[in-house]
């Protein structure tokens, strides 16, 4: 049975082309706000593999997505290494600040496996259920990613806390983001092993580093982490999303060998052509906003967005996770036109 997501992340094209959106598991289906009201806390349905595959599950049962993409959040590597997490209700996240070097020093060595066994279970459960041209992707979030959420012991709107540290301690700070590389390493090689058949690197605050920045903490912890993962999945397929990357994306296809890149929806797909060497795929870059717009906005965009990557090995996502307020009609009409059935 072939794959269209591991044939694009193989190089091939496809036309249509595949699509998955991220956040495709979340608050905009009805069928998950019940069983996040069974489960409890955040935290409590990642844990409980039987509801987490559930939820897994759900949007490639509505919408017949090509790959489902583990339901999860990043930052239980943190807490697998030690860090407390906490999910408080309309907050988000919330975990003990790591703002030095001596803090850093009171973090585990390696993750807690044991820990994220009912993570893995997940994997195992989903994989079994899923339609056999369905791929399943596990992910993780990227060392600097995660380390800004560490640091700071919640969101912030520049990430200022981690960026500090790096630039007052940059040997400190290096110290949390091997420790992070080493940890999402074996925490994707164990997703991998479970029945993941592709993996994705989120990093949501690489936009925020100037370009020597972006080298040290974002390309090159990356590069560690697809090296190591590879040396002991030798075949492991991964998509790497270095979000606002803009004119910084091409360093990091230089420094990052991933199988596929995300693009969030800020990027110039023409120059994203140019930069992108041959034999990577492409993923995006529909921009989220513009999904709960729909209508005649909705089908511009995804047009757009074909045509700039036809012919190209493209899979067809969001620039960034899709929003609670999206209604479920919209991501309807988008099925629809990228397959080609809503087209004049």
């Amino acid at each position: 049975m072939k794959k269209p997501i591991l044939d694009v992340l193989g190089g091939v094209g496809c036309s249509p082309p595949p699509i998955w959106l991220m956040r495709q598991a979340g608050r905009y289906l009805p069928e998950y706000r019940a069983v996040r009201e069974k489960a409890g806390g955040f935290l409590d349905l990642v844990m409980t593999p039987a509801l987490a595959a559930e939820v897994t599950l759900q949007p490639i049962r509505r919408f017949g997505f090509d790959a489902a993409i583990l339901f999860s959040d990043i930052l239980v590597v943190p807490h697998a290494l030690g860090q407390a997490l906490r999910f408080a209700v309309g907050e988000g996240p919330q975990l003990d600040p790591i703002p030095d070097g001596a803090a850093v020093s009171r973090l585990a060595g390696e993750l807690d496996h044991k820990l994220l066994d009912p993570i893995y279970e997940t994997v195992a459960l989903v994989k079994a259920k899923l339609p056999q041209e369905t791929t399943l992707l596990g992910f993780c979030g990227a060392p600097w990613t995660v380390a800004c959420y560490m640091v700071a012991g919640h969101g912030t709107p520049d990430q200022a806390p981690a960026r500090l540290f790096a630039a007052r301690d940059p040997a400190g700070f290096g110290r949390l983001i091997d420790i992070l590389v080493d940890a999402s390493a074996a925490y994707l090689v164990r997703q991998l092993q479970a029945g993941a058949e592709a993996v994705q690197i989120f990093d949501t605050w690489a936009g925020v580093l100037g370009p020597d920045e972006f080298a040290r903490w974002c390309v090159e912890p990356c590069a560690r982490l697809v090296a190591e993962v590879r040396r002991q999945v030798p075949d492991a397929k991964m998509i790497g999303f270095p979000r606002g990357a803009g004119t910084l994306l091409e360093t990091y296809l230089q420094g990052v060998r991933v199988d596929g890149v995300g693009l969030d929806w800020t990027v110039n797909r023409s120059l994203a052509r140019n930069w992108i060497r041959n034999g990577v795929a492409v993923q995006g870059n529909l921009d989220p906003l513009v999904l709960v717009a729909g209508g005649a906005a909705l089908d511009r965009s995804i047009d757009a967005v074909l045509a700039g990557f036809a012919g190209a090995p493209h899979i067809f996502n969001l620039g960034h996770g899709i929003l609670p307020e999206t209604p479920i009609g919209h991501v309807e009409r988008m099925i629809a036109r990228v397959r080609g059935a809503g087209r004049n």
